[in-house]
């Protein structure tokens, strides 16, 4: 069965516990890259991530965009949308079909 993380500050993942998702709440960029790299090793298929850190995360989340497991998903946090998670989506959405939607 695959397992569902959500990453993030304590305010934007904590509510996932209550679905039943494995909530982590890296105390720092680099912790927080060595923990999605733990996540992938250890199957897990969605990670939802928050904005906010996705952005420190910067490039290194790239080579998960091509690869089909773990699916990461961005989501805004507690203190607001960034609209990364709407362009990744837009991004995604427009290599699929080979056209912008929006």
């Amino acid at each position: 069965m695959y397992k569902i993380a959500a990453v993030g500050d304590r305010d934007s993942v904590l509510g996932f516990a209550s679905i039943g998702l494995d909530v982590f709440m890296p105390e720092d960029t680099r912790e927080a890259l060595r923990l999605i790299r733990r996540l992938s090793d250890e199957g897990y298929a969605v990670i939802f991530l928050t904005e906010a850190l996705s952005l420190e995360l910067g490039d290194e989340l790239e080579k998960y965009h091509s690869s089909p497991l773990p699916s990461i998903t961005l989501i805004p946090g507690a203190r607001g949308n960034t609209g990364e998670g709407l362009k990744q989506i837009s991004r995604f959405v427009e290599q699929a079909v080979g056209s912008d939607i929006l």
